[in-house]
């Protein structure tokens, strides 16, 4: 969650409510906003 936080600037209290799978995919766009040359 600390990389999603990092990149969109979100509060810990945005992220508790969302599945498993919600934070995959956030994490998932995260890395590509963090490293967009990969």
């Amino acid at each position: 969650m600390a990389d999603i936080a990092l990149v969109f600037g979100w509060q810990p209290d945005i992220m508790y409510n969302m599945t498993i799978d919600e934070l995959a995919e956030w994490r998932e766009q995260a890395r590509i906003r963090n490293n967009p040359d990969e």
